[in-house]
């Protein structure tokens, strides 16, 4: 078996985690998940979909659509008191 032959190589020569550790703030160093700078443990990959798909979604009264259209009607009706008070 030639020194190239080695099946572990490619294993070896993948990009590493870039996660520190808060305790001794050395490297994690494990192989990064591919189109990741982290490993699998460090959260590549990793969290929950956004909307009624999250685990958590109860009704959405909180969701980010509402929360904007709370936000232009809210601003809407500043516009149509200004407008009132020139009138």
């Amino acid at each position: 078996m030639e020194g190239n032959d080695n099946p572990m190589s490619a294993a070896n020569s993948a990009p590493r985690c870039t996660a520190k550790s808060k305790r001794t703030a050395e490297r994690c160093n494990g192989p990064a998940v591919t189109g990741w700078q982290v490993c699998r443990f460090h959260g590549a990959g990793g969290g929950h979909p956004v909307g009624k798909a999250h685990p958590s979604w109860k009704h959405g009264m909180r969701s980010r659509e509402l929360l904007e259209m709370r936000r232009l009607v809210a601003q809407l009706g500043r516009e149509t008191r200004e407008i009132e008070r020139m009138i």
